[in-house]
């Protein structure tokens, strides 16, 4: 069934599956699942609740938790009493937090615990049109008559219904498609964040993009631990999957998702490229313990996925002797690999940032397959994406059917369609700045497209880098191939009006302390993160691999360790994990310019510009 707003959804949804468990969430080792009408029944209190202070269309609530059965039904309430969602990334600190609920001019705050809670305390003197607070686990016992506890909160919200002509079926229908359903703050790697305005009808056009490019149906279980923060697990993990009647589980944290993949056996799970790169680092370091025959085989099974890889790309049958193959290194590889994601999976879906293609070829090859999209929040979020019918690794993939592409003649990547949001918050000038007057989103993205439909993305628009000698250089693709190293966490590609490539480097410690185990040597955590000639060695090892597959004028040809990770309460990474270039560069400047120290030889291994 097509819907034009959420609240319609979750009307049909709740009715539809009253019985079946769609929420899961852990408690004393158990998961505990609720049910369509018990959701149903917390969002209805939520909304009348809502309704008794005043709230309803043309109000804004902000949400300021982690991922929770909460914080999904308290979204939905907001939105089913008329408001309009602020999310707020629980990272962020009371400032960040003060800007948001100040610029939003949100009513009502939820909160999710009292630590969210004294962010908020420590900003309600400075936001005028805040008036009322919800405590999410219930901690609250301040006296204040205008912080509620979450279930005491349902209480006024069951009374205010009973004393009220209006049904909750009045609430969910009033709701119209040009209506604000969110304000989304962009993560702000330059200047303060903007409010994308998102209407029903942009995140309803986006979810039946989604769907028609990917088949999702009720027998789907999702793992959600991606922030409901960000658009991308917003749309595909929050509103998707409960469109179509899917179980979703909320992880218990970040840290415990390998074990939660393994408990909850999902079929699709929605991350950023980092748990990849991490699984693929943990694949490959493991290896380095394993027996001579072991690896020989694991590879082996490699080789063999990547050859029937070519045929399943192209739609065809494998071969009867690479079937046989196949299926063997499926009982010997594939099988343990998969067991560890939960047996179950038919797909990983990437976004957020770019996937390496050589990680979603090594996975493929493993029989676990990576849909990898693109989009930005002003665009509900998605414009392309890959489907089991249609990969091409190193692309995210074609357009929705609903979304139209264009690339501009300097190729930054343009955007039409009903997903592109209708502006900034009180913010019209960036608003024009983003939205032609053809109706034409630009991204900020540089990318172009194959002849088979394909975007590629090759860099942020801002990110490139244009060297001394007249170079154009994108960071990306570099530091992306970099990060694949197991022994590289972090990387920052610097070159910007200089006259060679040089880099910024954040070790991962436990990988090269076990290299260096293997090698007889001894060095403590303190010289790892250091300029450590041991550690230097292996680092640079990897470097000069990589690098071979750049031109000449786009290699590393010097870098710095760095002696910590880049951390977002620093101010050096965005809710969203994007590193902020400008503020490491800021922190790690006496690096940048060793970098550059002494070193004018290496113009001559810079390629000369063309005239």
């Amino acid at each position: 069934m097509k819907f034009t707003t959420v609240s319609q959804m979750f009307d049909h949804v709740t009715n539809q599956f009253s019985s079946k468990e769609l929420y899961f969430y852990k408690k004393e080792n158990n998961w505990i699942g609720l049910s369509g009408s018990e959701i149903r029944s917390t969002v209805k209190d939520i909304a009348f609740g809502l309704q008794s202070l005043g709230i309803g269309k043309g109000s804004n609530v902000s949400l300021l938790s982690n991922n929770s059965p909460r914080w999904a039904m308290s979204d939905y309430g907001i939105i089913c009493s008329g408001g309009a969602t602020v999310s707020v990334y629980p990272t962020l600190i009371a400032s960040q937090v003060e800007y948001i609920l100040n610029n939003s001019e949100s009513k009502v705050v939820f909160a999710e615990n009292q630590e969210q809670m004294q962010k908020v305390l420590e900003s309600w003197g400075n936001c005028p049109n805040l008036q009322y607070a919800v405590v999410m686990d219930d901690s609250n016992t301040d006296s204040d008559e205008r912080i509620f506890n979450f279930m005491d909160f349902l209480d006024v919200g069951t009374k205010h219904e009973q004393e009220v002509d209006t049904t909750f079926e009045d609430l969910v229908s009033k709701p119209q498609p040009d209506d604000l359903l969110t304000l989304i703050y962009t993560s702000g790697t330059t200047g303060d964040p903007k409010g994308v305005k998102l209407t029903h009808g942009n995140m309803m056009s986006n979810v039946e993009g989604t769907k028609q490019n990917i088949d999702f149906d009720d027998t789907e279980t999702f793992l959600s631990f991606l922030p409901l923060s960000h658009s991308f697990e917003r749309m595909g993990g929050h509103f998707t999957a409960f469109s179509v009647g899917s179980k979703v589980y909320y992880a218990e944290s970040i840290e415990t998702v390998p074990e939660n993949l393994r408990e909850v056996k999902p079929t699709v799970v929605l991350s950023v490229p980092r748990l990849y790169e991490k699984m693929y680092a943990k694949v490959r370091e493991g290896l380095k313990s394993s027996p001579e025959a072991r690896q020989k085989i694991f590879w082996w099974a490699i080789g063999v996925g990547k050859e029937a890889t070519q045929y399943r790309l192209k739609n065809q049958s494998l071969p009867f002797v690479l079937g046989l193959k196949h299926k063997i290194a499926d009982k010997l590889v594939y099988s343990k690999v998969k067991d560890r994601v939960g047996g179950r999976l038919r797909f990983f879906v990437s976004g957020g940032a770019p996937l390496s293609q050589e990680i979603g070829e090594f996975f493929a090859a493993a029989d676990i397959i990576i849909l990898e999209g693109y989009g930005l929040s002003e665009t509900s979020p998605v414009l392309t994406c890959n489907t089991p019918d249609a990969v091409r690794y190193g692309s995210v993939g074609k357009p929705l059917f609903n979304v139209d592409i264009e690339i501009a003649d300097d190729g930054e990547i343009l955007a039409k369609g009903p997903n592109v949001m209708t502006g900034y918050f009180n913010n019209e000038e960036a608003t024009r700045e983003a939205i032609d007057s053809d109706g034409w989103f630009h991204t900020g993205d540089i990318g172009h497209i194959d002849e088979d439909g394909f975007l590629f993305i090759t860099d942020r628009k801002k990110n490139i880098l244009v060297t001394s000698a007249g170079k154009n250089v994108a960071p990306a693709p570099m530091e992306n191939a970099l990060t694949n190293s197991p022994f590289i966490e972090q990387v920052v590609i610097l070159g910007d009006k200089r006259n060679f490539i040089s880099a910024l480097i954040v070790p991962a410690q436990e990988a090269v302390a076990n290299e260096l185990s293997t090698q007889g040597k001894s060095v403590s955590e303190n010289d790892i993160m250091s300029d450590h000639p041991d550690v230097k060695a292996i680092i640079q090892k990897e470097v000069d691999g990589v690098m071979e597959g750049f031109s000449n004028y786009e290699r590393v040809k010097e870098f710095s360790i760095l002696p910590r990770l880049f951390t977002i309460d620093e101010g050096e990474l965005t809710p969203t994990l994007k590193v902020v270039r400008k503020v490491v560069l800021d922190h790690f400047s006496d690096a940048v310019e060793k970098n550059y120290s002494g070193s004018p030889k290496k113009t001559e291994d810079v390629e000369p510009a063309l005239p």
